[in-house]
């Protein structure tokens, strides 16, 4: 706007003050005065990938009872991990986490490595990652632009083209704010504001130590940014769940392939997923001949590229029935303790009704 006053610069110091007086209390973060521990920040960097802070930390506080350093980790069979890790979804995660442990015991003595380039070559570690552990476990100058980095630089900035194009202009601006001194408490404090302050829906501009100098907020647009490019619908899947129980209340389980979709963990059997479910073929995939009953109602579940739409399937079987190659009957009272992913969680529930 023409005569209009020039904004102020966003100053590290003013954010970090802010930080010293209102940083959240995680249970991953280091206390004012402590050193961090490279192994809690990595797990959960990797955890809150796709995942809220409220739904990470009891994962979290698990795997920490269970696993409480790289060895233990690295030494647990990889179902173990997969089973502590059922519910929290993208599952490639828990087999990358499981992989990096184990790289880190043989490559590097059991020791994270502080640089990006070093972090870089570790299973699982992509760029924001590696940046994320340089920066809050070492101190390092690194920048780990996530979601809300995005967004408090996006509004920061007034940028107006949509994401994910804006991206590489968004890491360039962000690489102009870190400071030489306290770059982990620096990278922290952006995450902070962007999940306290600079929130996604009405931010509270009036409390941010940025405010004077945020250009969204200048213009009266904070509110519209950042911007996202629309996304195509999801297609949609179909298939079908069997839920086969024995007199002794044992229940029909399975392993996944260890590659692929939800690789690796445990599921009940189940048709191959498609663009349709063919009810006069269905019951011939299911993994024994029986009296199949369909139950009232269906699972769905949304993964990252498709929708999917469950039908499920319970018969009795005799105690004398044999699982077939790959399969188990499983007690009881061990259900709720495999490692189903939440989809198979749900069909879980709607076969026990």
């Amino acid at each position: 706007m023409p005569g209009a006053a020039p904004l102020n610069r966003p100053e590290a110091g003013a954010l970090l003050a802010w930080y010293d007086r209102h940083r959240r209390r995680l249970p991953w973060r280091a206390l004012p005065g402590e050193k961090a521990d490279p192994y809690r920040v990595w797990l959960s960097e990797i955890m809150l990938q796709q995942t809220t802070t409220v739904a990470a930390a009891p994962y979290f506080l698990r795997f920490l009872t269970r696993f409480p350093d790289v060895a233990a980790l690295a030494g647990a069979p990889v179902e173990e991990v997969l089973k502590l890790w059922a519910g929290l979804g993208y599952y490639a995660r828990a087999r990358n986490l499981h992989a990096c442990a184990k790289a880190v015991m043989d490559r590097h003595h059991g020791i994270f490595p502080s640089s990006e380039a070093e972090l870089l070559t570790l299973p699982g570690i992509g760029p924001y990652t590696a940046a994320a552990v340089a920066a809050i476990a070492f101190d390092l100058k690194a920048t780990p632009m996530d979601g809300n980095w995005e967004r408090v630089v996006a509004r920061l900035f007034a940028v107006e083209e949509p994401l994910p194009g804006s991206k590489p202009r968004l890491r360039t601006l962000s690489g102009t704010l870190t400071p030489d001194e306290r770059p982990g408490d620096f990278a922290q404090a952006v995450m902070d504001l962007g999940a306290t302050i600079c929130t996604p829906k009405r931010p509270a501009c009036v409390l941010c130590p940025w405010a004077t100098a945020c250009e969204a907020r200048a213009k009266g647009i904070q509110d519209s940014l950042p911007r996202k490019a629309a996304k195509p619908a999801k297609p949609e899947r179909f298939g079908a769940a069997f839920w086969a129980r024995r007199p002794d209340g044992a229940i029909l389980l399975r392993r996944r392939p260890p590659k692929g979709l939800l690789g690796g963990m445990t599921e009940l059997p189940t048709t191959p997923w498609g663009p349709r479910l063919d009810r006069d073929t269905v019951l011939t995939q299911a993994p024994f001949p029986a009296d199949w009953r369909i139950r009232t109602g269906v699972v769905t579940h949304v993964f990252s590229h498709f929708a999917l739409t469950l039908e499920v399937f319970a018969a009795d079987l005799p105690q004398t029935a044999v699982a077939p190659e790959g399969a188990w009957w499983a007690a009881p009272a061990s259900i709720d303790s495999e490692a189903l992913p939440s989809v198979f969680r749900k069909a879980v529930e709607l076969a026990r009704r």
